[in-house]
């Protein structure tokens, strides 16, 4: 079905849209959820989608203010969604402060890295919409959640109930994390707990963070991530690293400084290297079906051009304006990278360096937007293997630079090209990272009746609002806990999980002391991980997308363990609210407590950086000195009896007879 020729007529149609209150309701839940999304990623390298909390957030809100519509929410949501997502730029930028070429993020440069990327990710995947949105039978679960979510709130006095539900579990969560989050920083209860040991002639250890927020992003990805995760930890900690660690002896250091000095040497580009198979696997398993769609979208555009008339569901911006605006967005582009260049060691060769990254960006940037709004399709915005792509882009660009300019090159002109190939990918990134969630947005627009062209300038300003908020925030956390590995970073630095592997493998690749041995018997597991997904897929049994096996190798254990915990928790809930009499309703609420969980301790982790800059120390909340293993009993105690009082007050919420009508 096309819907050519479908719809409502305009006429008929006299609901407001793309409202005034509504782009700047949804600038205010920028600033929340991208803050939030910013610690969240440079904490454990994941992020997490903001469309549900935000449609919840804004009907209530909405609701209260009189006279709104279905459709305004939709842009509310909208706008939100497209800047909580541009977030994930940290797994790029950072890198440039882990190397020493920037000592912070300046901010106009930051922000245009951002906001060019973005919104050539919005314009890319607009004549993909009718491909990957309309004539396809891609899932798009966020978007078709976010959409019953809308439906729900709109439908009647039950939804007025429901989304005032939904509303009292996200803050009733977001303010027990954030509490169990501070409690922490007074040293009375414990974040983090760790065990090194010997294993024969190696090494290894146990670890496990109790964090809410890991919690939470477990029970967003679901079992099937939760245990390739799972196995990824395995492999790595338990299989790798005693391996490596016997062959690798360290006299007279530590267990501890021994097992992390081989893990991030060794294990974590084995990890790169799975990473790079899992997300190579993607692009080819759907070249075909992207192909198919993009023809499908021109056939469309050439019925309309022959007059046929098109309803307002079906209006995208012109296509002609897009095409236009794409090639203006290489201006500034362009302007910013010479600026880059500008008075450094490859100043001389700007031209050739600039003209071949606008070519760059242009050609791998319409790929990845075929890309990954398919990926989002199939598997959703928040487990889509976005960061995948990023490695594939920088190590491209590096090795294009390495063919312009070889290796033989000084410090000076290997850092120079080394940031550059960070810059152009920080742009790429964008692109994909907000192709990746705008498809979404449109899915839900499509499925409750919005105006395409309206919510694609609603994305534009969500980027807009996204690159103005994200460098102050990472000038903040730069500024008082740094990112690990970075000059001055502190013990309470964050690890930036993704920037720090995206920066290491443009400097491995131009000054040619990559761990190619690793990352080859890396893509070799990757190879076997693939092929034990597909059996899996074949046999209908639970999946284990190699990505996330990948990323349970490269991540710390102390991220990984209690991720997999909250994927378990969350498979439970969903068995239990698969059971009730409105499931749907019983799992949004789900989304929402872990999403809430999410919230506030990644808040918190923004104040407290605040904090420490207003009070110039690493711990201005410490209560007590060492109190031994007390505080980790409590903590542990404390955590697991929230943990259970959170999802139970969730469950009485759900079965409550005002709740079902």
């Amino acid at each position: 079905m096309t819907g050519i020729s479908q719809g409502t007529p305009a006429s008929a149609r006299p609901m407001a849209e793309l409202t005034l209150r509504g782009v700047l309701l949804g600038g205010v839940i920028t600033l929340l959820f991208t803050a939030a999304n910013v610690y969240l990623g440079l904490k454990v390298g994941l992020t997490f989608a903001t469309s549900i909390p935000a449609a919840v957030i804004s009907m209530a809100i909405l609701r209260m203010l009189g006279n709104s519509t279905i459709l305004e929410n939709n842009i509310v949501q909208t706008v939100a969604s497209a800047a909580g997502t541009l977030a994930a730029i940290i797994f790029v930028l950072p890198g440039l402060v882990m190397i020493g070429w920037w000592q912070g993020f300046p901010y106009w440069t930051t922000a245009a890295i951002t906001g060019t990327g973005g919104i050539l990710g919005v314009l890319f995947s607009v004549p993909l919409r009718r491909a990957l949105v309309v004539d396809t039978p891609l899932p798009y679960p966020e978007g078709h959640a976010a959409a019953e979510v809308l439906r729900v709130g709109f439908a009647s006095e039950q939804g007025a109930a429901e989304s005032a539900r939904g509303l009292s579990v996200l803050a009733w969560n977001t303010v027990a994390s954030a509490a169990f989050a501070i409690l922490t920083q007074t040293k009375l209860i414990a974040a983090e707990a760790s065990v090194w040991f010997r294993t024969g002639a190696g090494a290894t250890g146990i670890s496990g963070g109790l964090s809410f927020a890991l919690l939470g992003v477990g029970h967003l990805v679901g079992i099937s991530v939760g245990m390739a995760m799972l196995l990824g930890l395995v492999v790595g900690w338990w299989v790798l690293l005693p391996m490596l660690t016997a062959s690798h002896p360290m006299p007279g250091a530590s267990v501890e400084d021994w097992a992390g000095s081989v893990f991030s040497a060794d294990v974590r580009f084995f990890g790169a290297g799975v990473i790079a198979v899992a997300a190579i696997w993607t692009l080819l398993r759907i070249a075909g079906p992207v192909v198919s769609g993009v023809r499908s979208a021109l056939a469309a555009s050439r019925a309309r051009h022959a007059g046929q008339e098109l309803a307002l569901e079906e209006r995208d911006m012109p296509i002609g304006i897009v095409a236009a605006a794409t090639l203006a967005m290489l201006v500034p582009i362009g302007i910013l990278l010479a600026s880059v260049l500008s008075g450094g060691p490859l100043a001389a060769s700007s031209l050739l360096l600039v003209g071949g990254a606008l070519v760059f960006v242009l050609v791998i940037g319409l790929l990845i937007a075929a890309v990954c709004g398919y990926m989002a399709g199939l598997i959703g915005a928040s487990n889509s293997p976005v960061s995948g792509i990023g490695i594939l882009a920088v190590v491209a660009a590096s090795i294009l630079l390495v063919g312009l300019f070889g290796r033989d090159q000084n410090a000076d002109t290997t850092a120079a090209l080394v940031a550059y190939a960070l810059i152009v990918t920080g742009v790429v990134f964008g692109v994909a990272t907000i192709s990746n969630d705008n498809l979404q947005d449109l899915k839900t627009g499509q499925l409750v009746g919005a105006t395409p062209w309206k919510q694609q300038v609603a994305l534009v300003i969500g980027v807009v609002f996204g690159s103005l908020v994200i460098p102050p925030v990472l000038n903040l956390l730069n500024m008082t806990v740094g990112f690990a590995g970075a000059p001055g970073a502190t013990a309470e630095a964050l690890p930036a999980p993704q920037a720090a592997l995206i920066s290491a493998l443009a400097k491995g690749v131009l000054g040619g002391d990559l761990n190619w041995a690793m990352i080859g018997w890396g893509a070799a597991a990757g190879v076997v991980f693939v092929a034990l997904d597909e059996v899996l897929g074949l046999t209908g049994r639970l999946r284990l997308p190699p990505l996330a096996v990948g990323i349970g190798i490269y991540l710390p254990m102390s991220v990984i363990l209690p991720t997999v915990t909250g994927a378990i928790i969350g498979w439970f809930y969903d068995r239990w609210a698969a059971r009730r009499a409105d499931p749907e309703f019983a799992h949004r609420m789900g989304v929402l407590t872990a999403t809430g969980l999410i919230v506030g301790e990644s808040l918190w982790g923004v104040g407290f950086a605040l904090i420490v800059w207003a009070t110039n120390s690493e711990a201005p909340l410490a209560l007590v000195g060492d109190l031994g293993k007390i505080p980790l009993v409590a903590g542990t105690v404390l955590f697991v009896l929230m943990v259970a009082g959170l999802y139970r007050r969730t469950r009485g919420l759900v079965t409550a007879p005002e709740a079902r009508g």
